[in-house]
């Protein structure tokens, strides 16, 4: 029996809540960037996850795929430069100095930065590839389907990543000794890590 449209759409919001609310590189940035740096200052940031990632589904979905179906070795290096990228953050927020906080010497990610850091997040990747290929049917305008994705990832990133960001700015108030601060930096960085080896174990086996 053929689901309908607004079963699979449905289907669809669930996938995309719990793929989006779970923890990843961007919001474990963003909830290190909510400690760090505050709210308003990680608004650039969170705007530049919650519309980088449905322009990438959107590009993915209307032919840049087949690129990389056609020349793997570019989502090859991609998928290195983004494992080598998130291991420089996981540095950077590791050594964050709890004094320099909330100094203009120090910022967190743009919108142009967060957005284009899409392209070299795993997760990111994995979202965009599996929903396009699981939710999207040959029956019904291709394009019309990967706009309703998009969208839907869009619809349900703003209050999955506010929460982690908010987050993040709320532990401020219970880590006030800057040991605590740094031990939770150091953390931070090694979830960024982590959330890294299941790409590295898939690049070494192919």
């Amino acid at each position: 029996m053929q689901l309908s449209n607004q079963e699979i759409y449905l289907a669809l919001i669930l996938f995309a809540f719990s793929a989006a609310i779970t923890p990843g590189p961007n919001n474990v940035m963003l909830m290190s960037s909510g400690l760090n740096y505050g709210v308003k200052k990680s608004l650039p940031h969170l705007f530049g996850i919650c519309f980088g990632f449905p322009v990438m589904v959107l590009l993915i979905g209307v032919g840049l795929g087949s690129v990389f179906e056609r020349f793997p070795i570019t989502h090859t290096i991609i998928q290195i430069l983004g494992i080598l990228y998130l291991l420089y953050l996981a540095w950077i927020i590791a050594t964050t100095k709890t004094h320099d906080i909330h100094t203009t010497k120090s910022n967190p990610l743009s919108f142009w930065q967060a957005a284009l850091f899409q392209w070299i997040n795993p997760k990111a990747w994995i979202m965009a590839t599996g929903a396009i290929a699981t939710y999207t049917t040959i029956s019904t305008n291709i394009y019309q389907q990967i706009s309703i994705i998009a969208l839907i990832f869009f619809i349900t990133a703003v209050p999955s990543a506010a929460t982690w960001l908010i987050f993040g700015a709320k532990l401020k108030h219970f880590l006030q000794n800057p040991k605590h601060q740094h031990i939770f930096n150091i953390v931070m960085a090694l979830l960024l890590v982590s959330s890294m080896i299941p790409v590295l174990i898939n690049l070494i086996n192919t």
